[in-house]
């Protein structure tokens, strides 16, 4: 592994930036790369789930089971999400500063900082102050002008067509 890791973005309204993340994750532990994927505003079972466990050097952390859509939270749920993303951020940076994580991946970090259900302030500081060996992933819409200065790759998922603007429900294995 050369000793520089970069940033990447994967933004847009479109289907496909956990799958391109979780992609990256999946080679980089192909090459021995010690892997931590941070998934925010997520709670819900999804496939890659059960396969991901399976994968050496690769470690999740996420939300807690049947975390509703940030828009239909109440407050007292939003704080609890604030809680329990603070505490997978830190564990994902004590994973990164003990030297057990070559790859962070920071999945749908940017809508958890848009809709400040995360420290906003300590997810900034990290990213501009990220050690130089790391890797490091973020997803979701709309990045903030910060973090698409701090970054290398930025890439523009754009949803041109998709199942669910006909009625199609999210699909196991697909979406799920």
């Amino acid at each position: 592994m050369d000793n520089k890791g970069l940033i990447h973005i994967y933004c847009g309204d479109g289907k496909g930036k956990t799958t391109a993340a979780l992609g990256l994750s999946i080679r980089a532990a192909g090459a021995g790369m010690k892997v931590v994927i941070v998934q925010f505003l997520k709670g819900r079972k999804t496939s890659e789930l059960n396969i991901l466990k399976t994968i050496p050097n690769i470690t999740v952390l996420r939300g807690k089971e049947g975390t509703a859509f940030s828009f239909a939270m109440t407050e007292e749920e939003k704080e609890k999400c604030r809680r329990v993303h603070l505490e997978n951020l830190k564990a994902g940076i004590a994973l990164v500063e003990s030297g057990n994580c070559d790859l962070l991946i920071l999945d749908e970090v940017i809508g958890a900082y848009n809709e400040h259900l995360i420290d906003r302030q300590l997810l900034q500081n990290f990213v501009e102050h990220k050690p130089e060996h790391l890797e490091l992933v973020m997803t979701g819409r709309d990045p903030e002008e910060w973090m698409t200065d701090c970054a290398d790759y930025v890439s523009v998922i754009k949803k041109v067509k998709h199942p669910f603007d006909k009625g199609i429900k999210a699909r196991t294995g697909i979406e799920k």
